[in-house]
């Protein structure tokens, strides 16, 4: 299927591939990918040769998050005053939470469609990756895999909020307050992955997953889906997500957001994101054992 600019959407054996394909770009989720994710899930989820889905990044990642570029916004070209545009428009807050509500309505599908969802994460899954990853029904990670969110540590809050249903309050906490990353045998160790396998064996591992579920009525597999996400719902799943998309925005007013989007405007986006990290060292949390860090802020192992 070829109709889809930056992903590749491929059915075969009972189960629906789609992968994330800007590899130059690290697969950075800009708008228009999103909507065509969003039209391949229910796609995928109305094909009733279809029992699951699988979502993985073409190259060498998962992906290294939303598109940043200052250049890269929706282009409609009526010559309306609209909504939408990208970080850097400065929007009132109602046109902000408008424009974070858009991009979670098309990520949402993934815990709304019918079919299983399997995240097939490798190398960076990071920021908006990781908004995608965790709205899966389950992640299977790479044990090299580098997972977190540090966006987080100046330009906003999460426009999604799964973290807390995977791994509890204190390690949401930790790793979104700070945006150090862990690697994906330790995000398997806390729950933020079903499991972690050798990089070599990730695909075969997902494939074998999605040959057991090919084996299962698609309408069972469905009422079990359901179920499971009706009860995150009655915890409140579905309505922190519209809360994160609103404290997002709440979360670009703060000084040190301005800072970052100054800094991008005048020095450009790699500068300002190397600016961001320099006092982070490596960017990493432990999971096991104490976080001694050399004078570079790198964990000493």
């Amino acid at each position: 299927m070829s109709d889809y600019e930056f992903i590749h959407y491929e059915i075969a054996k009972g189960r629906a591939r789609i992968t994330l394909n800007r590899p130059e770009k690290r697969n950075a989720l800009s708008l228009k990918l999103l909507e065509e994710l969003n039209h391949a899930l229910w796609d995928a989820d109305d094909r009733k040769a279809v029992h699951a889905i699988v979502i993985k990044g073409a190259g060498s990642c998962f992906s290294s998050g939303y598109d940043l570029d200052p250049g890269a916004r929706a282009q409609i070209g009526d010559g309306e005053e609209r909504r939408g545009g990208n970080l850097y428009a400065d929007p009132t807050i109602d046109d902000d939470i408008w424009r974070l509500e858009r991009g979670q309505r098309m990520r949402m599908a993934l815990f709304d469609i019918h079919k299983p969802v399997i995240a097939q994460v490798h190398g960076y899954c990071l920021a908006g990756g990781t908004d995608i990853a965790l709205l899966c029904d389950m992640v299977v990670v790479a044990d090299d895999a580098v997972i977190g969110f540090p966006p987080a540590r100046d330009l906003g809050s999460l426009p999604n909020q799964m973290w807390l249903y995977h791994v509890g309050p204190q390690w949401a906490k930790r790793l979104t307050l700070t945006g150090d990353t862990v690697t994906g045998k330790e995000a398997a160790q806390i729950g933020l992955a079903l499991k972690s396998v050798p990089a070599d064996l990730l695909e075969q591992e997902c494939e074998g997953l999605l040959d057991r579920l090919a084996l299962i009525d698609a309408d069972l597999l469905a009422a079990n889906k359901r179920i499971v996400n009706v009860g995150m719902e009655l915890m409140g799943a579905r309505t922190l997500q519209r809360m994160a998309a609103e404290n997002d925005a709440r979360a670009h007013l703060a000084p040190g957001t301005k800072i970052f989007k100054d800094n991008v405007k005048e020095k450009g986006l790699k500068a300002a994101l190397k600016d961001r990290d320099r006092g982070f060292g490596d960017g990493r949390a432990r999971v096991n054992g104490p976080e001694i860090r050399d004078r570079d802020g790198k964990l000493i192992d």
